[in-house]
Order: structure tokens, then sequence, then C-alpha cells
């Protein structure tokens, strides 16, 4: 059996990338399954809270699942851009193998707390599920942009920095962070 945890340690220690690549149709997963088998590659497909209430939750888990045991297949299956407690849960019962809650709107005091709140839930379910938290500004669209969008929540000298990084990390336990 493959495990999320191990593909992204292995990854890391060979200084590679793993994609990720949202869904909201079949056509879409079968195109890129085919295309990381082709070339060897374990994947990961991202469903937001939007695609997920599109597909449904437990769907898109049974789709990934079975591309991954039909083929014996490092294929796994994210909630991206989750942001309430209740989505997580959702997506944790339903079997994803990671879940991005994503506090970055949030004063960072709210976030730290509402995503450590995340990390305790996901880990007591299962400790194998890969939590991500988010702080700073990186958007919510799919757009190319020519500036930050007024109202962006900017943190540092620009984004964020290496201590509120390190900060959030070591407070929310978040096995992943997208600064």
């Amino acid at each position: 059996m493959f495990s999320l945890r191990k593909i992204i340690s292995d990854a890391e220690a060979n200084k590679i990338a793993v994609g990720h690549f949202n869904i909201s149709d079949i056509t879409a997963l079968k195109a890129i399954f085919r295309a990381a088998s082709e070339l060897q590659l374990p994947v990961i497909i991202g469903v937001s809270e939007g695609e997920r209430n599109f597909i449904g939750v437990r769907l898109a888990a049974a789709l990934v699942k079975s591309f991954r045991e039909g083929y014996d297949y490092p294929i796994f299956l994210n909630a991206d851009h989750t942001y309430s407690l209740d989505e997580v849960k959702k997506a944790v019962q339903a079997g994803y193998d990671s879940v991005i809650f994503d506090g970055a709107k949030l004063p960072i005091d709210e976030n730290i707390k509402r995503t450590k709140e995340v990390v305790e839930y996901v880990k007591s379910v299962n400790p194998d599920i890969v939590v991500e938290g988010e702080i700073g500004y990186i958007g919510t669209s799919s757009m190319i942009l020519d500036a930050i969008p007024a109202g962006a929540v900017i943190s540092g000298e620009g984004l964020t920095s290496p201590a509120e990084a390190a900060l959030f990390v070591k407070e929310t336990g978040v096995d992943m962070l997208a600064p």
C-alpha cells in the first residue's frame, strides 16, 4: 500500500516535487492519472470545497481509491482549501489522504488556534493523514494576477516571513506549510 507521507518524505530527500492537480470531473481525473502513470510519477488529486460539493466528498474519495487499488498506483486525494473544521471532518471521514486548512485570511492568532484544532482532530482520527496549513496571502483564484488584490492580508515585508512560518509550524503541528 502507498503512503502519501512516505511519498512526500522521499520527494523531499530527493529534492523533487510531487504534482498536485485539482479536478472537477472524472475526465480530468482520468487524464491526470494517465499522464502520471505514463511518466511513472506519484500524483496528488486536489478537490477544493467547491469541487467537493460538485463531485461529492465521498465520490471523489471512491474514484481516487479505485485508481489506487485497481492499478496499484500511488495516487492520493487532498481536500484542498478547506475553511472549516466541519469540512475537514467530512474529508477525513471519507478517507482523504491529506487536508489543507486555509486560514490565511484570518488574523495569525486565530489562524494558529483554528489550524491547531484541525491538526489535533485529524491526528486523533488517523495520524497518517497529512495536514497542511496556510498563512499569508496565497490567493483564491486560478487567474494569473498582475498585482496583489486590494484587501489581501500581507504580513512581514511582502509575504510570510521566515519567523512567522516557524512560529506557525511550531504552534500548530502541521505537516506542511503553504506560506
